[in-house]
């Protein structure tokens, strides 16, 4: 019986193998492999779905938009645009090298290990995966052990879809992680929290391998006395509540203008029965924490203020309410740490400066989101740094297949959806193609003429 190590090894063998073959270098062969998964994802719509209610109690409405569907504008995105981004692209000759002429051409970088995580299990392991062969790779796909319903599904359809040697599905704990990121891989794409990105880029280092770190971090939203109370507080509820608050780019606590403190809190408490009824519990589009570890972490957090709205909780169901919390105390776990849940920590703010002094203060955040006026919006943009942003919204911003998302500083590295998903697994190579004739003396020693070639350059 071959040992976990000796299994990958093996199977990063065969990769290289294929690669090596200049299989997935051709176009046509990977448009194929794009309209194939998308295939295969429409058949297996109804299973992705169900596998989603057992791990996280998604209902079928939220997965198709928020796993589903943006996996497939994703495929047809690509799809669409793939032969123009593959295309060497023409890049003007400087006077110094002409009459040379310069191309950049876009190569797969070669063997991809994609490591994805919980919370949106699908998604985070299929949208990098169709970046990976738009490029041309081959990949190792890792899911997180903690969905083994729709880990199940994923490696059925990627199986049936892909060859090993192409693509290859692995599920397991974090030894597996471990074994994984001990070999060189030619790129790893990251999903997950800082703390354990930070050890993907140790291991990345060992064999100088690029890496795309898709983090979180705590996403500031701001509610200022100038925003539309009712909207801001619908929308803040939503993109809170969305997957439980189990979502990276959730705001993670909130800056709220004293003038419209009441008025917010009311209207948070009244978009939450207009979403999910008098009894989130009960309603089925209302999904459940993860784990019993991530529900006791949240259950603790609930202690470390004063709860407004909301507030059950139910451990056989792992069933948390949509929370507001006050009189939170900067410096404990609920203001350090990502919350990762549906609890969100108010603070009361007068002056937007300090609002923005404050968020400097912290690690840049994957998303920050601002409700107000346009004026005030621009300056809370220019003074501070966030992998993507909102004006007047949340979560938006990750379903535009023509907007990169990724961090920036503590919440990640790397940008991807659309042609930045091609261009994370692609290298852009340099091209100059020079001619026989002329053979222009001017760059040779003794370098005659130089005072006139010092003049034209």
């Amino acid at each position: 019986m071959q040992t976990l190590n000796e299994q990958i090894i093996n199977l990063l063998q065969l990769q290289q193998r294929f690669f090596a073959s200049n299989t997935t270098k051709d176009t046509n062969y990977r448009l194929r492999q794009l309209k194939r998964l998308k295939a295969a994802i429409l058949r297996y719509e109804d299973k992705i779905s169900e596998a989603l209610w057992e791990d996280l109690h998604k209902s079928a409405e939220e997965a198709f938009l928020t796993e589903i569907s943006l996996v497939i504008q994703e495929i047809d995105n690509h799809i669409r645009h793939l032969r123009r981004w593959a295309k060497p692209q023409k890049v003007a000759s400087t006077l110094a090298i002409l009459p040379s002429k310069c191309r950049i051409i876009s190569e797969p970088l070669g063997l991809a290990l994609i490591i994805a995580p919980w919370n949106y299990p699908f998604q985070l392991v299929f949208n990098p995966l169709v970046g990976a062969i738009s490029a041309g790779c081959c990949a190792v796909v890792k899911c997180s052990p903690y969905i083994p319903a729709t880990a199940a599904v994923m490696e059925e359809l990627i199986t049936e879809c892909f060859p090993r040697e192409y693509v290859a599905f692995m599920n397991g704990n974090r030894d597996v992680n471990r074994a994984l990121l001990e070999q060189k891989f030619d790129v790893i794409f990251f999903t997950g929290s800082p703390e354990l990105g930070k050890i993907v880029m140790r291991a990345a280092a060992e064999h100088l391998t690029p890496v795309v770190l898709e983090l979180g971090g705590k996403s500031p939203c701001i509610v200022d006395r100038s925003a539309d109370v009712e909207i801001a507080a619908r929308r803040v509820a939503w993109g809170k509540c969305t997957n439980a608050g189990q979502t990276c780019i959730a705001p993670d606590y909130l800056f709220l203008h004293r003038d419209v403190r009441d008025e917010f809190v009311e209207k948070y408490r009244q978009a939450i029965v207009q979403m999910y009824g008098d009894d989130p519990k009960q309603s089925p589009n209302y999904p459940r924490i993860v784990s019993d570890k991530a529900f006791a972490r949240l259950t603790e957090l609930l202690q470390k203020g004063r709860i407004v709205v909301g507030g059950e909780t139910d451990a056989d169901e792992q069933y948390i309410a949509p929370t507001l919390i006050e009189g939170v105390v900067p410096g404990t776990p609920i203001m350090d740490e990502e919350i990762f849940g549906p609890i969100l920590p108010v603070i009361p703010f007068s002056n937007i400066s300090d609002v923005i002094d404050t968020v400097n203060l912290r690690p840049k955040p994957l998303a920050l989101y601002y409700f107000g006026d346009k004026k005030t919006a621009r300056r809370v943009l220019n003074s501070t740094s966030s992998g993507g942003a909102c004006i007047n919204d949340t979560l938006l911003h990750i379903a535009n297949h023509r907007l990169p998302f990724g961090g920036v500083g503590n919440s990640g590295m790397g940008k991807y959806h659309g042609r930045d998903s091609f261009l994370a697994f692609s290298n852009r190579r340099a091209l100059v193609v020079s001619r026989n004739r002329p053979d222009l003396p001017f760059r040779y020693s003794p370098f005659k003429m130089f005072g006139l070639v010092k003049k034209i350059l």
